[in-house]
């Protein structure tokens, strides 16, 4: 997964965020956490934050992925599409990211796979109206 902004900018991503969560609209997937990971690259402009050395300028990517475990523990969405397209939004809103790309693996959905999922790309714009 690769996010391409146009024009071109700096990515501060986050690699196979591995997180439990209730997700899914089987009986016994509304009674138990399942394995997920999660793959996100942020639009950031890391000049400020370079030129200073400061990680007050930064996408901090700790608290960003706190902020995403925080979201999961208390999420029970039925689809993964609901999960990801929430996130996206809230992320995008709590850190002002102009854009990211969210992809969600789901590891034990389908035997035979290593995981089935989706990805989405989103943009500030998308959210600004609501």
């Amino acid at each position: 997964m690769y996010l391409h902004p146009n024009p071109p900018a700096d990515i501060v991503f986050i690699k196979n965020l591995a997180l439990d969560i209730i997700i899914g609209i089987y009986p016994h997937e509304r009674v138990a956490t399942q394995p997920i990971t999660l793959n996100l690259e942020m639009q950031w402009d890391n000049r400020p934050s370079a030129e200073k050395d400061d990680i007050n300028l930064t996408l901090d990517y700790e608290k960003v992925s706190n902020y995403i475990k925080e979201f999961a523990a208390h999420s029970a969405f039925q689809l993964v599409e609901t999960f990801t397209e929430t996130l996206a939004k809230k992320l995008i809103l709590e850190f002002n990211i102009p854009a990211l790309s969210i992809e969600l693996n789901k590891l034990t959905a389908i035997s035979g796979t290593d995981a089935v999922g989706v990805k989405i790309y989103r943009e500030k714009a998308h959210y600004i109206h609501d």
